[in-house]
C-alpha cells in the first residue's frame, strides 16, 4: 500500500479516536492524500499504538488473567452448557493452564502487536518535520514500555529492537526492569501533562514508574521471595508524591462515578483506555457478570448480560468479615442501589428514562425489565414494568435469578444463579446487543491508587505505619456522595492493606499482580490449592514457542510449561 495512503487512513483513525467532532467526509485516493501536512500524517501514525488498547482489556483476554486466575473471580461450566471452552476458565482459576490456552495467546499476540505499533511510530515519526514529533515520540516509547510491562509482568520477558529488520532482544529479571525504568525516565520529560486519561502523560507515567518499583523484587525473582529494596520504596512514595501533588487529579465522592460511562472526565483517572462511544469501544466488563435474564436497558430487549463469572466466597468473606454484624453495603464501594424496589417493592413501575441497574456487588433476588416474546412489559401508565427475575432466557422459568455466595464447579455450584456478580463499570447506553459499544473508559492507573502504592511503600520500608493509615483513611473518607464514608481505620499493617486493596479494586485488573507481590498466589481458595510458585507466570504460547523454532535458544518456554 502506498506509504501517503496508510497514513490517510491511520490519520482518520486518529480523527476518530480522539473524539474530533464536526468533520466533513472526504473521498481520499493517493493523489488526494499527498496533501497531508507532516502533523496530519504524525496523527495517523501515533493511533495505531494505542489502537489495541481496548482489544487486550477485553474480559476474556487481560481481564481473564488477571482476574479469573485468582481469589476474586470465578466461572464455572455454567448448567453443563454454557462458559465451558474446553475447561480454559476452570484450569485458569485452578492454575493448571497450559501453553495451548487461547486466552492467554490472544492476550499475548495483541500486547506484543502493541510493541510492534510502537516501534513502527518510533522508526516513522522522526522523518516529519513538525514540533509535535517530539511530544509523540514520547509517547510512543513510554507506551511501549507500559506493553513491556505486561508482558514482563505476565510471561517473565521483556522483548526489546528498535530496528524493525533485526529480531528482538529478549530480557528478563533486573535487566527488564532497568529497561522499562530507563523508557520511562527517558519520556517523563517530554510528555504532556494535560492530555486527558487516555494517553502517556507526565501522570501516566509517574504512576507506571510507581509500580515498576513496587514489582520491581517480585520481577528481579518471579519464583522467589520478593526482596524489596528501601531505596525502591523510596521511589514509588517519589512518584506517587507527584500525582497527589501535581494539582490534576482529585479522589471521586461517588465510588462508581469513576467507572461511568462519562468517566473520561473524572479526575481520579490517571491512565486509562479511551473507550469513549466514538471510539468503537465494548461493553464486555459491564456485560460479562450480569445474568443473561438481566436486561439494563429499555430502549434495547436484545442487550442482556452473558451469566458469567462470579465472586468467590472467599473474596465476599473478607467484606463480611471486616464489617462483622454489620452489612457490607454499609461500604459505599460494595453496592449502589439504584432500583428502588429493592426497598420498596410498591415501585414496580418506572419511567423509562429513570431505569438503572444497581451497581457493585449484586446478591440475592434480582429484580428488573420483564422480557416476555422479545418486548418489555409495561404499566398501564407506559411506564417500564418492574419485577422478579427468572431464568427465562436458560429455558429455566422456574429458577430465580437469586445469586448465592455458593459458587464453584460442582453442579450445584456451577447454576445460572451461582455466585455473587459484579457490575462495576456501567452498563452502556448504546450497546444494543450488550456487548458492543462502551463509552467508559477502562482504568489503568487512578489517583487511589497512587494513594495505596504510596502506602505500601511505606509499610515495606518499615517505621511508616501512621502515614500508611493517614494514606488509606484519605481514600476511605472521599466516597461521601451517598452518606457516610467507610469508617476510619485506626490501625495499619500490610495484611490490613492487601484487604483494603481488594475492596477498592475489585475487578480492575490488578488482583493477581497484588496477589503475587503480597505472598498470596500460592494460597487455597474455591476449587484452587495449587502452590507451584511457578504458575505465578503464565507459559509462553506454544504459537510463539513454534514461530520462533528456526532460532534454536532465542524462546524459551518458562519453567514448569
Amino acid at each position: 500500500m502506498n506509504k501517503k495512503l496508510y497514513s490517510t487512513l491511520a490519520f482518520a483513525s486518529f480523527l476518530v479516536f480522539f473524539g474530533c467532532t464536526n468533520l466533513e467526509e472526504n473521498i481520499l485516493d493517493e493523489t488526494s492524500a499527498s496533501g497531508l501536512s507532516d502533523r496530519q500524517a504524525a496523527d495517523g501514525i501515533l493511533v495505531p499504538a494505542y489502537a489495541l488498547l481496548p482489544n487486550i482489556f477485553t474480559h476474556t483476554n487481560y481481564f481473564a488473567l488477571q482476574e479469573i486466575s485468582t481469589d476474586e473471580a470465578i466461572l464455572p461450566y455454567r448448567g453443563g452448557t454454557d462458559w465451558g471452552d474446553n475447561g480454559i476458565y476452570l484450569a485458569m482459576h485452578q492454575h493448571t493452564y497450559t501453553s495451548t490456552d487461547p486466552n492467554i495467546r490472544n492476550t499475548w499476540n495483541l500486547i506484543l502487536q502493541g510493541v510492534s505499533r510502537t516501534i513502527t511510530a518510533l522508526n516513522a515519526l522522526p522523518t516529519l518535520n513538525d514540533p509535535i514529533t517530539k511530544t509523540y515520540l514520547a509517547e510512543a516509547r513510554g507506551l511501549r514500555a507500559y506493553y513491556s510491562m505486561l508482558t514482563l509482568d505476565m510471561w517473565g520477558l521483556v522483548f526489546v529492537k528498535d530496528d524493525l529488520g533485526t529480531n528482538s532482544k529478549i530480557l528478563r529479571g533486573e535487566e527488564a526492569v532497568e529497561f522499562i525504568k530507563n523508557e520511562l525516565l527517558a519520556v517523563e520529560p517530554d510528555v504532556q501533562a494535560n492530555v486527558g486519561p487516555g494517553r502517556i502523560s507526565k501522570g501516566a507515567v509517574w504512576g507506571l514508574l510507581a509500580r515498576l518499583y513496587l514489582n520491581a523484587a517480585v520481577y528481579r525473582d518471579p519464583y522467589g521471595t520478593p526482596a524489596f529494596k528501601p531505596e525502591e520504596m523510596d521511589k514509588v512514595v517519589e512518584y506517587c508524591d507527584k500525582i497527589v501533588s501535581s494539582g490534576q487529579y482529585s479522589l471521586a465522592n461517588e465510588y462508581f462515578s469513576i467507572f461511568d460511562m462519562d468517566n473520561h472526565t473524572n479526575k481520579e483517572l490517571v491512565f486509562a483506555v479511551d473507550q469513549r462511544a466514538d471510539l468503537n469501544g465494548h461493553n464486555r466488563m459491564s456485560y460479562f457478570s450480569l445474568s443473561g435474564d438481566q436486561f439494563p436497558l429499555p430502549a434495547y430487549p436484545a442487550a442482556n448480560g452473558t451469566d458469567g463469572p462470579g465472586i468467590t466466597s472467599d473474596f465476599y468473606q473478607t467484606w463480611a468479615k471486616a464489617y462483622g454484624s454489620q452489612d457490607p453495603s454499609i461500604d459505599p464501594r460494595f453496592y449502589k442501589q439504584n432500583l428502588s424496589i429493592y426497598s420498596n417493592p410498591a415501585d414496580s413501575c418506572v419511567a423509562a428514562d429513570n431505569f438503572n441497574i444497581n451497581r457493585g456487588i449484586l446478591r440475592g433476588q434480582q429484580y428488573g425489565l420483564l422480557r416476555v416474546n422479545g418486548a418489555f412489559l409495561k404499566c398501564p401508565d407506559g411506564k417500564m414494568k418492574v419485577g422478579k427475575l427468572f431464568h427465562d432466557t436458560r429455558n429455566k422459568p422456574t429458577l430465580a435469578v437469586n445469586f448465592t455466595e455458593k459458587i464453584d464447579f460442582t453442579v450445584e455450584g456451577s447454576n445460572y444463579n451461582t455466585g455473587y456478580r459484579v457490575e462495576k463499570y456501567e452498563f452502556s447506553k448504546k450497546s444494543t446487543s450488550g456487548r458492543n459499544f462502551g463509552e467508559a473508559d477502562l482504568i489503568i492507573v487512578r489517583l487511589a491508587d497512587a494513594y495505596l502504592m504510596r502506602a505500601e511503600a511505606k509499610l515495606r520500608k518499615g517505621g511508616g505505619e501512621a502515614a500508611a493509615l493517614a494514606d488509606v483513611n484519605t481514600v476511605r473518607a472521599a466516597r461521601t456522595a451517598r452518606g457516610t464514608p467507610p469508617p476510619a481505620l485506626t490501625t495499619m499493617n500490610l495484611d490490613l492493606l492487601y484487604r483494603e486493596r481488594g475492596f477498592e479494586f475489585y475487578w480492575e485488573m490488578l488482583r493477581r499482580t497484588d496477589m503475587i507481590r503480597f505472598g498470596k498466589y500460592e494460597d487455597s481458595w474455591t476449587e484452587k490449592s495449587n502452590k507451584d510458585p511457578k504458575k505465578r507466570i503464565f507459559p509462553i504460547p506454544q504459537t510463539a514457542i513454534d514461530g520462533a523454532s528456526n532460532l534454536p535458544g532465542y524462546l524459551k518456554q518458562n519453567d514448569s510449561y
